[in-house]
């Protein structure tokens, strides 16, 4: 039976309503995090730092850019079913002295961030967002570009009447070519850099920032358009940031609405999988380590490295990222019998890497024997996916890392067209499904 007749559509609309309030707002990671703090406060979960041993729900947020919440109901040592996701998004990031001024435009220089076709972002309107910290300590938060009475900004390309050499891809869209035009008066047209010039001003009287300010920033270059339904059926919801803040979302929602826990539960959001999983607030990071070391320490353990073991290995994993559908336009990059399809509901997928599985983490059979119970159990849909067939398509997620730390993983999502560009496409129903999914799986023991 199809999902679209199974399951309540009025639900699905409402599921796919709130989802979209969230992507609309939560345009960069630092956004999707005050997002999710605020939603778990709302929700009863306190911070870490006022954990106690007796409250039940409890979160802890690092660097502004990852965060963890969960919801203990027995001896953490006992292990927890936990979803990870990632929060970053492939986008374009400003340089740190991007400002200069040619041809007399104001542009910024920029360097692209994680896996992006190029020229998917030329021409498109773009928005400033991020903050900037002043060598004083002051935080200027900057989000310019959604609203209709502001600006937006554009990194301009070629057109075809010049155009016409013929080039190979990686030639013709070049990254240092990624120049975003941010004006073009003059504030005194005998001034050397004028333009530029104007640019700085209007900067110091909005945000009261000077162009050395730069450098202690996090400026991205997002989408200046709001999430869309698409199809004369509406059926699909096209955003900016499905991949991977879709799962996030459904994640976090998961363990707020799951009910009669037989386990604990976790959700861990990562930053910068879209680049490795390095840094800090990354998958390779220690954060959610330092979360679980500190609540085994208050609910008694006198040896926390050997509880935390005890807990990995007692812990279920759900590495929450998206699969790739099958473009009816491009059939022949995929293998059509281990590729996901629209409206089939939660893509499951075994392993992830390229080129004979180089890089992969691929669960092992007992752990997809249990999804399968459960999601069967449930009456879930789900469905099996791969990156496209042998020597064409791969790519990993953060659930290589949890595994080397020793947690049994799988790696589980809904399915999306165009991924990694500025408007990705999900299916209402498989949004919904793929909730249903994560809420029965951090559930069940």
């Amino acid at each position: 039976m199809s999902l679209w007749r199974k399951r309540n559509l009025e639900e699905v609309e409402k599921f796919s309503k709130d989802y979209r309030k969230f992507i609309d707002e939560a345009v960069s990671e630092r956004l999707a995090v005050n997002f999710f703090e605020n939603l778990l406060i709302e929700n009863g979960f306190i911070p870490l730092d006022r954990y106690t041993g007796k409250e039940e729900k409890v979160f802890y947020t690092n660097a502004n850019k990852s965060l963890v919440a969960a919801r203990i109901v027995n001896k953490p040592e006992d292990g927890f079913n936990i979803v990870a996701a990632h929060i970053d998004a492939p986008r374009i990031d400003l340089k740190p002295n991007p400002l200069y001024e040619d041809e007399g435009f104001a542009l910024m220089k920029t360097h692209y961030y994680g896996g992006v076709k190029l020229y998917q972002w030329l021409n498109i309107p773009l928005a400033l967002v991020g903050v900037v910290y002043k060598d004083d300590g002051t935080k200027v938060n900057i989000k310019i570009g959604f609203e209709e009475n502001e600006p937006v900004f554009v990194i301009a390309d070629l057109l075809p009447h010049l155009d016409r050499k013929d080039e190979k891809i990686s030639e013709k869209f070049q990254g240092e070519k990624m120049n975003l035009i941010v004006g073009s008066i003059p504030l005194d047209s005998e001034e050397k850099e004028a333009v530029k010039k104007n640019v700085l001003k209007i900067l110091k009287d909005l945000y009261n920032i000077e162009e050395e300010d730069f450098v202690s920033a996090d400026i991205e270059l997002v989408p200046a358009f709001k999430s869309r339904e698409v199809g004369f059926d509406k059926s699909l919801i096209a955003a900016y940031g499905h991949d991977d803040r879709i799962c996030a979302y459904q994640a976090i929602r998961a363990l707020i609405d799951a009910e009669n826990l037989e386990k604990s539960a976790a959700v861990i959001l990562f930053d910068r999988e879209e680049i490795g999983s390095e840094g800090n607030a990354g998958a390779k990071a220690r954060f959610y380590k330092k979360f679980f070391r500190k609540i085994l320490k208050i609910n008694g353990s006198n040896d926390t490295e050997a509880s935390l073991d005890e807990l990995i290995e007692n812990s279920f994993v759900v590495s929450a990222d998206v699969g790739s559908l099958i473009n009816p336009t491009y059939k022949d990059v995929h293998d059509k019998y281990n590729a996901a399809k629209v409206g089939e509901g939660i893509v499951l997928v075994k392993y992830t890497g390229s080129r004979g599985k180089a890089g992969a983490s691929e669960a092992h059979a007992e752990v997809v024997a249990h999804v399968r119970k459960v999601l069967n159990s449930a009456d879930i849909k789900w469905q099996v996916g791969t990156l496209g067939k042998i020597g064409i398509g791969g790519g990993g997620t953060v659930a290589k890392f949890l595994a080397e730390e020793g947690f049994n993983v799988i790696d589980m999502g809904p399915g999306l067209l165009s991924m990694h560009s500025p408007y990705e496409l999900v299916s209402k129903v498989d949004l919904y499904e793929t909730y249903l999914a994560y809420k029965e799986l951090i559930s069940k023991r």
